[in-house]
């Protein structure tokens, strides 16, 4: 009985479960996209190397609307905890490659197979605060990313018109269904490399209130 149970829960049927449900639910969202136009150019026609990056609290609303970008193998990292396992499934079937670590356990293992795919697909999407926060801190693995890659940072943001708000570390929001979602990107940043410590802080901080700002002026003008 206990083996047909774990059999039952490895099922391929089991495994993809989240994925459907996501996208079901997801379909629900009147959805509006903002300033998408310019990094994909930037990314196709110039063969620029980008880095998505987002708020813990925000990836889920884009799960569905990124199915788009699987054609270019986009690489995403992923820890490597219980729910990272579920995490990744969805990524995968959404066509993005799931690298795992987090700065939290796997970490340098994880940024060097991030870097190593971005250098050979020139897409990637990190969470900025993940996976345990604080939230809204940008944390440093997004800046390295993009100084070894030569990337341009791009950062989206979700914002709904009436949403839910979970009571965990990262105030996790899920649109209420049929609600206006906005995925908005913000403008392309590139940092350069830079040799000291105090000049890789002013960028991160830069980051940090650049996202700050523009993600709580899209929720405010909902």
């Amino acid at each position: 009985m206990l083996i047909r149970t774990k059999q039952f829960a490895t099922s391929n049927f089991v495994q993809s479960l989240p994925y459907y449900l996501i996208r079901a639910y997801s379909l629900t969202f009147r959805l509006k996209v903002e300033n998408e136009h310019a990094w994909l150019n930037y990314y196709l026609k110039n063969g620029g190397t980008v880095l998505l990056c987002t708020y813990h609290q925000h990836f889920f609303s884009a799960i569905r609307y990124f199915k788009k970008y699987r054609v270019y193998r986009p690489g995403l990292m992923i820890s490597k905890s219980r729910d990272g396992e579920v995490i990744a499934n969805v990524a995968e079937r959404t066509g993005w490659y799931p690298v795992r670590g987090s700065s939290s356990k796997g970490g340098d293992e994880g940024l060097k197979l991030m870097i190593e795919h971005l250098q050979k697909y020139r897409l990637a999407a990190h969470i900025v605060d993940g996976p345990l926060g604080p939230a809204g801190i940008i944390k440093a693995g997004a800046i390295r990313l993009a100084h070894v890659s030569n990337a341009v940072i791009v950062p989206f943001y979700i914002a709904a018109d009436r949403a839910w708000y979970f009571n965990s570390w990262d105030r996790f929001l899920l649109p209420k269904p049929f609600a206006k979602v906005v995925l908005k990107f913000g403008d392309m940043i590139k940092f350069d490399a830079v040799e000291s410590q105090d000049e890789f802080e002013q960028q991160r901080q830069s980051l940090e209130n650049t996202m700050h700002q523009e993600s709580a002026r899209l929720k405010s003008s909902l």
